[in-house]
């Protein structure tokens, strides 16, 4: 089988997601120790012989993140060092990639750092999804397949909202996916109109576009502190709306994400699975996950085939 090619392997971002890609796939888990010394130092043994493989290392740098980028790299190190034939980093959820530009004298441009830290550890090629921003994969000398969580969300959005829909985009810079997801569901489009004062407080201003008496899903590719969507659904219930979901990529739901949600004008949150949700949020009433595990699994074996990964979004 063309797959015995093939060596998977994962650290401790989100181990629940890997098993689940393996079993799309066919295939165990590759053996190795990822573990820590009594100081806090990672510790890597890549227990199985990748030799002349087509390795993949799955680890999204979600929290805690540094502990993850690191458990990333090294892991790559120790299958370069190991002989592997290629090595691709399956990052879910992408860290540091919302800092991908200075916004202010004297800041670092962490997403194009990461980036760089990756390509010298040794990976070859890097599969994500839904980058905060496209740019992103111009940071790598390195090919990127970007992947989107589009036909899960479709899916689920189909099957569940069958009034009169509008599709929101929370901010401007989350116009282009908003206007895809509108056109497919044949909806209408609305923008919230936001001001942002510092980083994880925002103000959501206005409702560009009709919503009133309309099912609203607000689609962003990532959620906080959530303090974006809950202001979003405030302002669209007071513009009219006759309910308001949302739909996001990744749930980073860190501090009062949680609180906020359950306290919101918000019926329903659809997230996806490239960040394992904690205790607290996985308790939520309010919170549905979905599964990008199979839609990973075909991206690997297009990328070990060769054969096109575009065609899965087509």
């Amino acid at each position: 089988m063309y797959m015995s090619e093939v060596a998977i392997f994962s650290g401790n971002s989100n181990p629940v997601l890997a098993e689940k890609i393996c079993n799309y796939l066919e295939m165990p888990m590759g053996g190795a120790k990822v573990k820590t010394f009594s100081d806090g130092e990672v510790q890597i043994e890549i227990k199985d012989n990748v030799r002349a493989k087509d390795v993949f290392v799955i680890q999204s740098t979600c929290s805690p993140v540094n502990d993850n980028l690191i458990e990333l790299l090294l892991m790559i190190d120790a299958l370069k060092r190991a002989s592997a034939k290629r090595i691709t980093a399956v990052m879910p959820y992408y860290g540091y990639g919302r800092q991908d530009r200075k916004v202010a004298p004297r800041v670092p441009i962490s997403a194009k750092l990461v980036a760089d830290l990756i390509t010298v550890a040794g990976a070859q090629r890097l599969i994500t999804m839904d980058l905060h921003a496209g740019q992103i994969q111009g940071f790598f000398d390195i090919p990127v397949d970007n992947l989107f969580a589009t036909p899960v969300l479709l899916e689920y959005i189909r099957n569940n909202f069958n009034d009169e829909m509008v599709i929101i985009s929370p901010d401007a810079g989350g116009v282009e996916r908003a206007r895809a997801f509108a056109k497919r569901l044949k909806a209408e489009l609305a923008i919230i109109d936001k001001r942002r004062d510092e980083p994880n407080k925002a103000k959501a201003m206005a409702v560009i576009g009709d919503v009133t008496g309309k099912v609203a899903v607000i689609l962003d590719d990532m959620a906080d502190t959530a303090g974006t969507l809950v202001e979003a659904a405030g302002a669209i219930m007071k513009y009219g709306a006759k309910e308001v979901h949302a739909c996001i990529t990744h749930p980073v739901l860190s501090g009062p994400a949680i609180e906020r949600i359950t306290e919101s004008a918000l019926k329903s949150v659809v997230v996806t699975d490239t960040i394992p949700l904690n205790g607290i949020a996985s308790e939520c009433d309010k919170i549905t996950t979905l599964t990008i595990s199979e839609l990973v699994g075909e991206a690997i074996i297009r990328s070990h085939t060769g054969d096109s990964v575009t065609s899965l979004f087509v």
